[in-house]
């Protein structure tokens, strides 16, 4: 853990801040859950009641950190409020918040259910608006933060069988960008991590949809494309950064981490 020392006190580089981070409880987000609480937050974990995120939580705990598990569907507002009341509750004014929660759909545009559009776009982007939202005001008054959303190369770079993925990640950029524009002079600060394939739960999934459907995602493909699968911890570690102060001039910014992908 990277540290620096303030006064007598060796602190980290979230240290006095309040994290909540959506979809907390695995993936990138959980990576993101360990290495915030690493760096001296207090870890408010949002993810689905069925999730890992109680064993999450007190597995932080038990390596001395401090995490609370608060269970909600993201896309409900009812639940989203009271997730983050109870993360306040417990730890005080949220100063940062990592937006990360997100499902994918993989299939030919043409066969799309309107159901599956409505749940991609209120699981990827409604609960960017409710998260958001709902911390703001908390934020506001506790003299500002940061916050991150992930976006994904899919904002930028249309995949075949992935039109409704698309456009979810294609919102989540301009939601991070609009967001920072109205609220920089009130010491807000939000930015978009973008990264290319990763090679979580969610990530093999989706490449497994896509060979099913024709799309070269081969391990050859990948390696010209970005060179080898993401590691959820080198997102967690974008997304520290953009988190942190160390980050206070980055601003409305999109950072993807994606090893040339999108550069070529």
């Amino acid at each position: 853990m990277a540290l620096e020392r303030k006064g007598d006190q060796m602190a980290g580089r979230l240290s006095g801040k309040v994290a909540l981070i959506s979809g907390g409880a695995g993936g990138c987000g959980l990576a993101a859950s360990e290495l915030f609480a690493r760096e001296g937050a207090k870890v408010g974990i949002v993810d689905l009641p069925r999730s890992k995120g109680e064993e999450v939580a007190a597995a932080i705990r038990a390596n001395g950190g401090e995490a609370i598990f608060a269970p909600a569907d993201v896309s409900v507002s009812a639940e989203v409020s009271s997730a983050v009341k109870a993360v306040e509750a417990a730890f005080g004014a949220i100063t940062v918040l990592f937006n990360h929660a997100g499902i994918l759909a993989v299939g030919p545009f043409l066969e799309t259910e309107e159901d599956e559009w409505d749940r991609l776009m209120a699981v990827n982007v409604r609960s960017m608006f409710l998260m958001t939202k709902a911390v703001l005001p908390g934020m506001l008054a506790a003299g500002g933060g940061s916050i991150v959303c992930t976006s994904s190369i899919s904002a930028v770079a249309a995949t075949p069988m992935e039109v409704l993925y698309d456009t979810t990640k294609g919102a989540c950029h301009m939601f991070a960008r609009a967001i920072a524009v109205e609220f920089r002079d009130r010491g807000i600060r939000c930015n978009a991590v973008c990264p290319g394939f990763i090679a979580t739960d969610h990530g093999k999934r989706e490449l497994v949809g896509l060979s099913k459907y024709g799309v070269d995602v081969s391990e050859a493909a990948i390696a010209a494309q970005q060179g080898r699968m993401c590691d959820p911890k080198e997102v967690a570690n974008a997304a520290l950064f953009l988190a942190s102060d160390e980050a206070s001039f980055v601003n409305g910014t999109h950072l993807f981490v994606d090893n040339c992908f999108t550069a070529v």
